[in-house]
């Protein structure tokens, strides 16, 4: 009996997961967590119910996976939660619930929110579609023991990528590590530095731009200090095509002063590398025209098939309440994207480690200087195609398969043929 008892559980709970809530005051949030965000957005919700005890929200505890491959199908039928927590936020934004005349105050919305909203609703539209639960951003981390044990200054706040690597260098030959720095495989990566020396990728139509001289500028001399030591060469040949290779390992093991990255590793950092050495996050390198880092994040939006759309709206009001943002960043080590929230800087994160807040409240920091042009990223249709061309060609100059000019003209051509045969 149970072997057949399974299956028809099994249906029934994906029959829930896959339909719009059918029943008066009924909202279903479909969420993923990477860590406890899960369990900090049930006791929120908890005492939410206990406000408005004629509203039954119902949380759908998923695997990424789901969000990543199995929503898009629901949504596509007309179907899926009232919410949902994803990080497809621009290519699925049809499928998004406008909240505007649904919201009390759109204008706080606006004011608070307004810097990501483009990246979660349809071109030219002027809706409010949800709202980021957390700000992911780029930057450095500079391993401290290292840089004091070689008698090295850290460089200050307005440090350039040249000061850094000056100093990195000094470090590693002081201390005999095998580089002084080292920057993920990563196209999303090495935008921020590129943005950082005056590169714009998106044309007058929309559509990418040929490489201009701040992204070649930039290009050039990462591929300069590979050549030469400084950067690290092995995270950017052990790898393939558009294959993505973190170098947080090596920053881990001590084998790096200096590491370009992002937010999302300072909890891994404080779980992996304890007390083993002091590290502190350094915000972006500076360029010519910027000190920019490149900002990403999940999203929680509305979903427009759902048949209650007020209590849904009220659902999202309270989450995206000034206090109830701040209470969720600080419990979970994110990075809000709530103006009112980062311009206050009064975050106090929950953690033990004096490292961990210190790197948090850097990048929140940090966030204060992200450029026009990368906060225009994530919600670009054509971000992702520059960034996987960008990181194959690179990697193959890198691995001395291709010359540097020749790399550049066939990024400007991988770009190109990707949005003709999109027929966009």
């Amino acid at each position: 009996m149970r072997m057949r008892v399974i299956p028809l559980l099994t249906s029934a709970t994906l029959a829930l997961l896959t339909s719009t809530a059918a029943y008066a005051g009924d909202v279903r949030i479909m969420w993923y967590s990477d860590g406890i965000e899960g369990e900090v957005l049930q006791d929120l919700m908890n005492r939410f119910k206990q406000q408005n005890p004629n509203i039954n929200v119902i949380i759908d505890n998923v695997a990424y996976g789901v969000i990543k491959e199995q929503l898009p199908i629901q949504l596509e039928a007309g179907n899926g939660p009232d919410i949902a927590r994803v990080t497809a936020l621009k290519d699925l934004s049809r499928h998004w619930l406008d909240l505007r005349p649904l919201v009390s105050d759109p204008a706080y919305w606006d004011t608070n929110f307004g810097a990501q909203a483009d990246w979660m609703r349809p071109d030219g539209s002027k809706q409010i579609s949800g709202f980021m639960t957390q700000i992911t951003l780029t930057g450095g981390f500079a391993n401290k023991t290292l840089f004091e044990q070689a008698g090295v200054p850290l460089p200050g706040k307005d440090a350039t990528w040249d000061d850094w690597a000056a100093a990195a260098k000094k470090v590693a030959q002081s201390q005999q590590i095998p580089f002084a720095m080292a920057l993920d495989r990563s196209g999303h990566r090495i935008t921020a530095p590129n943005l950082s020396f005056g590169a714009n990728y998106v044309g007058a139509d929309g559509k990418p731009a040929l490489l201009d001289k701040g992204a070649k500028d930039f290009i050039t001399k990462f591929v300069g200090w590979t050549q030469d030591g400084t950067m690290s060469k092995d995270v950017w040949v052990s790898a393939a095509g558009q294959t993505y290779r973190a170098a947080a390992d090596d920053f881990i093991n001590a084998q790096l002063a200096f590491y370009y990255s992002g937010s999302w590793q300072v909890p891994n950092f404080s779980t992996k590398i304890g007390n083993t050495f002091d590290w502190v996050a350094t915000g972006s390198p500076c360029g010519p025209a910027a000190c920019t880092g490149m900002p990403g994040g999940a999203g929680l939006v509305a979903i427009k098939y759902t048949k209650n759309p007020t209590e849904v709206a009220k659902v999202m009001e309270y989450l995206a309440s000034e206090p109830v943002v701040k209470e969720f960043s600080e419990r979970t080590l994110f990075i809000p994207a709530h103006k009112g929230v980062i311009d206050k800087g009064d975050l106090s994160f929950k953690s033990d480690n004096p490292m961990v807040k210190a790197a948090l409240n850097t990048f929140v920091e940090a966030t204060k200087t992200t450029s026009a042009s990368a906060q225009k990223m994530p919600g670009w249709r054509w971000a992702d195609t520059v960034y996987g061309a960008m990181v194959a060609r690179v990697a193959q100059v890198v691995a001395g398969e291709l010359k540097l000019d020749d790399a550049f003209t066939r990024i400007d051509a991988d770009v190109a043929k990707k949005v003709k045969d999109s027929g966009l």
